[in-house]
């Protein structure tokens, strides 16, 4: 019933279906000898990728270095889930940024979506998008937290409409499925695509803008001065800034910011092609998401296969079963798919902060870091990259809102933090089904 598959890394892309659909994969050249920029990127994730292309489209000269494919780590990883909002609970920020930076997040937090929406416009990027989502709801109190949140976007002024249906709508109209009560609509605002043709397309249109972009080139060290120098195997950028953009492949390069950031584990699996079978489970084709701690999310592929993720943990490593263990929690949701083959099944490590917003800053006046999206990126990174380009271009505003919030880094390291934060999912998990 499950598909071959090696879990072994490589410098390659993972075996997952976002690979194996991609059409064109890129393969650009390693780095060699020495190249000039005015700004070098280091990682080609979706941060890194939009920081190139949002500053080329500023007219700066950009060199993009990847330590192994464009989209290798969580950015070609992900569920493809296209979902607004910057963090979580904006207002324990406010003693540091006060009430226009709280402000400030959430208008970034529906920005960060729409940057999507017109990027994936103007360069004709084929990533499959589509548009709809629905949060979905275990407990009765979610369905009074959705009705909160209806009236807190409303009075926020956001644009696009947001439903509540009942059980029997959701089942008929939307997520044919008898484990939720009901479910929060939201049909143009978030939606979901292909993450790995969306990194590819965007890193392509930083390329076609003049950006030049080096695969397979592991940075092995920083060097600081008004000219910083970032050298590879092989070569060496010298740029007047940098941004490091590697989240949690970033390892040990630059020790300061390690101890902030703890890799986590998320697994998805696609099924065969479901044929009407898709059709008659999820009539929208919308993206889904459960509201637990470790939830899980679902939607459909591009040919019809059910992308289902889930099994968050803080081993960063990949369960034994991976789609054994997942398989069952789908077929949990979705009884109809017992039997059904799974053709792909994968893992990816995201970056964790404690506080769950995403870490912004400066190592030097010349070195910006941005990292720690907490399993919530596709959509927030393009919002980072845009105001990082904005900051070297000489508008911190946006910049410093993120700059000035604290973070703690993880008490005793990543061995003991990833004990504390299983013994934290534990507790939520418990929670969860209370």
């Amino acid at each position: 019933m499950f598909g071959l598959r090696s879990s072994k890394e490589t410098t390659e892309h993972t075996g997952s279906y976002y690979a194996a659909s991609v059409k064109q994969p890129t393969n650009y050249a390693a780095l060699t000898g020495e190249v000039h920029a005015d700004v070098c990127v280091i990682g080609g994730g979706f941060t890194g990728t939009n920081t190139a292309l949002e500053l080329a489209e500023r007219g700066y000269k950009v060199v993009l270095i990847e330590q192994n494919r464009i989209g290798w780590g969580a950015s070609g990883r992900n569920g493809g889930q296209i979902i607004g909002g910057i963090g979580h609970s904006h207002e324990r920020f406010r003693k540091w940024i006060g009430e226009e930076g709280v402000r400030s997040l959430y208008e970034m937090g529906v920005e960060c979506v729409e940057i999507i929406r017109e990027r994936v416009a103007k360069y004709e990027i084929d990533c499959d998008l589509k548009w709809g989502y629905a949060d979905v709801a275990i407990k009765p109190r979610h369905l009074k937290a959705f009705e909160e949140e209806i009236e807190w976007r409303e009075k926020h002024g956001y644009k696009h409409q947001l439903n509540m249906v009942d059980k029997q709508e959701m089942q008929s109209s939307y997520v044919n499925s008898d484990s939720y009560l009901g479910a929060l609509i939201n049909t143009t605002g978030y939606g979901h695509l292909n993450p790995l043709k969306l990194c590819i397309g965007e890193a392509r249109a930083a390329e076609s803008l003049g950006a030049q972009i080096f695969e397979q080139s592991r940075v092995t060290k920083i060097e600081k001065g008004d000219t910083v120098t970032v050298h590879t195997d092989q070569g060496r950028v010298k740029a007047k800034f940098v941004v490091t953009a590697g989240n949690a492949h970033m390892g040990k390069l630059v020790p300061k910011l390690a101890k902030y950031i703890l890799p986590a584990t998320s697994c998805v699996v696609a099924t065969e092609p479901l044929g009407e079978l898709a059709t008659k489970l999820m009539p929208a084709d919308l993206a889904v998401c459960d509201p637990n701690t470790a939830l899980d999310y679902f939607r459909l592929s591009e040919d019809g296969r059910m992308l289902f993720g889930g099994l968050a943990n803080y081993t960063g490593l990949e369960p034994k079963d991976l789609e054994g263990t997942i398989y069952k929690r789908m077929i949990k949701v979705f009884p109809e798919l017992t039997g059904k083959r799974i053709d792909y099944g994968w893992s990816g490590n995201m970056g964790i902060g404690i506080n769950r917003l995403p870490q912004l800053g400066r190592l030097e006046d010349n070195i910006y870091y941005i990292q720690a999206y907490s399993g919530h990126g596709v959509a927030p990174t393009h919002m980072t990259a845009r105001i990082t380009a904005e900051a070297i271009d000489g508008q911190a505003s946006r910049h410093d809102v993120f700059a000035k919030v604290k973070h703690m880094p993880w008490p005793g390291g990543r061995v003991i933090g990833r004990a504390g934060m299983a013994m934290g999912m534990a507790y939520y998990k418990m929670l969860d089904a209370l």
